[in-house]
C-alpha cells in the first residue's frame, strides 16, 4: 500500500527538480545569447539557431524524466 504512493512521491520530486535544472539552463542560455548578440550582432543568426537547439536539448530532458517516472511509477503499483 505504501509502495506505490512512495514511488509517486518520488516521482514527483525528480520531475520538479528537473524542470528546476531546465528552467535555469534555459535562463543561462538565454542570457549568454543576448551578451554574445550584443557582443557581435553579425553573427546574430548562428547564435539564434545555437540557442535555439541548446534550449530544445534542456527542456528534453523534462521529456525524458516524466517518461522514467511514468515508467517506473507503472512498475511499482504492478508488483
Amino acid at each position: 500500500m505504501i509502495t506505490p504512493m512512495l514511488a509517486e512521491m518520488t516521482g514527483s520530486i525528480h520531475i520538479g527538480l528537473a524542470c528546476l535544472g531546465a528552467a535555469v539552463g534555459v535562463g543561462l542560455i538565454g542570457m549568454g545569447a543576448s551578451e554574445a548578440v550584443g557582443r557581435n550582432p553579425g553573427a546574430a543568426t548562428k547564435i539564434l539557431v545555437q540557442a535555439i537547439l541548446s534550449t530544445a536539448f534542456a527542456e528534453g530532458i523534462v521529456f525524458f524524466a516524466i517518461f522514467l517516472v511514468t515508467k517506473g511509477t507503472h512498475y511499482a503499483v504492478g508488483q
